[in-house]
């Protein structure tokens, strides 16, 4: 009987201490829990920082940016959080602002969600070809240039819009757009294609049809309406002088589409041996519309086609000053004087 009573006490004792184990490993695990979650592992030296993660990345790339680039200072605290929260197996791709004295929580809270990831302000204007719009725009998101080209000129994406490698550019309406970083070239298309269909409204696209213009072809005489003159109230007069060649088949003899159809983007000045080059953009020797844009027109363009001036000019030549402006004209002998004019001018100021 003694022998069983302590058998019994030992047993107690057992259970006893056992439990006084558990609850100081409990309460040093939960110590260790909270000096993790509430430690200042944040440590830069300005108020916020841009963390950017590619899309493909696992926990160590970003672990080991975060030591590298000096954005954390205790990356044992940051792992250990990090498999408790489970974010080592779900990591997202983005571009993070991360502030300072963040505790780890705070952050891993931050960039485990893709939706904090920090936008990228996209702008383009002045430029001729897809390929410097790829080049331009691969500079500002993650995808590069070559993948931005394949998804501009990928088959299938142009036959479901109607679309061929001339007219592709008309769907790029030059403005100021909020992209994600991680936006793929697939994903660009996609929006900017968005943003032309949101443009060509029901009323747009009826104005163009009175004119027998579609909306690729409004977008390639904007373009070089705007290619001919930078002053916007000059514009629908500009397009309307085009738009009156192109009802009587006289054919747009237009400076610009010359000099987009020889590739030379920094020409100052077209010689008679351009005007003969033998291409579909030359509106020297070829009537009607260029076969696509030679520019990405600005909305101001495209409203100055479907909204032009309604006139009987034909001829424009560019004002003796530096204004900027030009001369219009309905006959090609009052063409012929102000164009005497403008050389006389250019003589007198030396300008060859």
């Amino acid at each position: 009987m003694a022998k069983k009573n302590k058998s019994k006490s030992s047993l107690k004792s057992i259970l006893v201490i056992s439990g006084l184990l558990l609850v100081i490993a409990g309460a040093l695990f939960g110590y260790h829990y909270i000096s993790y979650i509430k430690l200042r592992n944040v440590d830069i030296e300005e108020d916020s920082v841009i963390f950017v993660i590619p899309t493909g990345s696992d926990f160590e790339f970003v672990s080991n940016s975060l030591i590298e680039q000096g954005i954390i200072k205790n990356q044992e605290s940051f792992e250990w959080l990090a498999g408790v929260k489970g974010y080592d197996q779900n990591v997202k791709p983005g571009r993070f602002k991360i502030e300072n004295k963040w505790s780890n929580s705070d952050l891993i809270n931050h960039i485990r969600l893709a939706g904090n990831s920090v936008p990228v302000r996209v702008t383009f204007h002045n430029i001729k070809r897809l390929s410097q719009l790829a080049g331009l725009i691969g500079d500002q998101i993650e995808a590069d240039s070559t993948e931005l080209m394949e998804a501009f000129l990928d088959v299938e994406w142009m036959k479901e819009k109607g679309l061929t490698k001339e007219t592709a550019q008309a769907i790029f309406i030059p403005n100021t757009y909020e992209l994600y970083w991680n936006t793929s070239g697939e994903q660009f298309t996609k929006r900017m294609y968005q943003e032309y269909d949101r443009f060509w409204t029901v009323e747009r696209k009826e104005l163009a049809k009175r004119i027998g213009l579609n909306p690729f072809e409004v977008s390639t005489l904007a373009s070089i309406v705007e290619a001919e003159t930078k002053k916007r109230d000059e514009m629908p007069k500009v397009a309307g002088l085009y738009i009156n060649r192109l009802k009587i088949g006289m054919r747009l003899q237009s400076d610009p589409t010359v000099v987009f159809a020889i590739n030379r983007p920094n020409v100052h000045r077209v010689y008679k041996a351009d005007l003969k080059v033998e291409s579909p953009y030359n509106t020297y020797i070829h009537t009607g519309l260029p076969p696509g844009p030679i520019g990405f027109p600005s909305q101001q363009a495209l409203l100055s086609v479907v909204n032009h001036f309604e006139s009987n000019y034909l001829y424009m030549c560019a004002k003796p000053d530096y204004s900027g402006y030009h001369n219009f004209a309905k006959s090609y002998s009052q063409h012929q004087k102000y164009a005497a004019q403008y050389h006389r001018f250019l003589r007198k100021e030396g300008i060859r």
